[in-house]
């Protein structure tokens, strides 16, 4: 029997490996290579050049803990910006919030949509809803330009190709004058064990532009390690006791016990961040 698999080189010294059940899509976009395809262990999966974006099986860890977490830390979240994200996850769990007004989606590559639309349509199905707005164009731009809102969410990929712009101090400080008086952005900032480098970008880049920067951690298993980071960049509000009114459901992964347990950080990450 014949057998397919995916690997991923997600360093110089470490590779995932998937078996591919069927490979659905592959082009070229204007921005990167795109593939879709189905795992036996992981369901279906997106990758853009070569490194694995979301996958059915464990999507809605990474898509409730970029979103929920800022969005419980602001006080009252009303207009929302994502800066990636092509895929609708984050849109998706975006619109769960009843005070969310608007969710702005800015996507430079619009093909990543136009196969979510096609092949994901759990993750896709918000991205038609009357609060989200749909933005193909180069989101450092878009950035730029913006003005008052409440939290931003940068959902990129990794820092390279079309998002290396995204990791910058420059970047952050775009984000903050894009924000609110009371506003909050979050970035997702890679694995402590294998990306340990980004994490300190981030977190130092962030720091010239917010008053206050957390860290805080999730697994989500076919990324680097398995072990996430995010970096949490605040204007003021700061992450703390969960109002029970605006807790929001369903979720399978976040929880406010979640919520505050994932600021606790190892030792060796607290290390990271001196």
């Amino acid at each position: 029997m014949l057998e397919v698999w995916f690997t991923e080189q997600q360093t110089a010294s470490v590779r995932l490996g998937l078996r591919v059940d069927a490979i659905l899509a592959k082009q070229k976009t204007p921005y990167q290579e795109l593939v879709v395809a189905d795992t036996t262990a992981y369901g279906r999966m997106l990758v853009l050049d070569g490194a694995v974006q979301t996958t059915t099986v464990d999507e809605f860890v990474y898509h409730e803990m970029l979103t929920h977490v800022p969005l419980m830390v602001h006080p009252n979240p009303r207009q929302v910006a994502i800066v990636g994200g092509g895929d609708g996850g984050a849109v998706r769990e975006v619109l769960k919030h009843g005070s969310v007004d608007a969710v702005h989606l800015v996507e430079i590559d619009q093909r990543v949509v136009e196969a979510a639309r096609c092949y994901f349509p759990a993750l896709s199905e918000s991205l038609s809803h009357p609060k989200a707005h749909l933005h193909f164009t180069d989101g450092l731009q878009w950035v730029r330009e913006a003005r008052n809102f409440d939290v931003v969410m940068i959902d990129s990929t990794d820092p390279i190709g079309p998002a290396i712009g995204l990791f910058q101090p420059e970047f952050y400080q775009s984000v903050a004058q894009a924000l609110g008086p009371e506003g909050v952005m979050v970035a997702q900032s890679e694995s402590p064990f294998l990306q340990p480098a980004v994490i300190q970008t981030v977190v130092r880049g962030m720091r010239t532009a917010f008053p206050v920067v957390r860290l805080y951690l999730a697994a989500v298993p076919t990324y680097p390690s398995g072990l996430w980071s995010f970096t949490l960049g605040s204007k003021g509000p700061l992450p703390g006791p969960l109002d029970p009114r605006r807790v929001v459901t369903p979720t399978r992964y976040w929880t406010p016990a979640v919520h505050t347990a994932a600021f606790v950080l190892p030792r060796f990450v607290e290390d990271l961040l001196v």
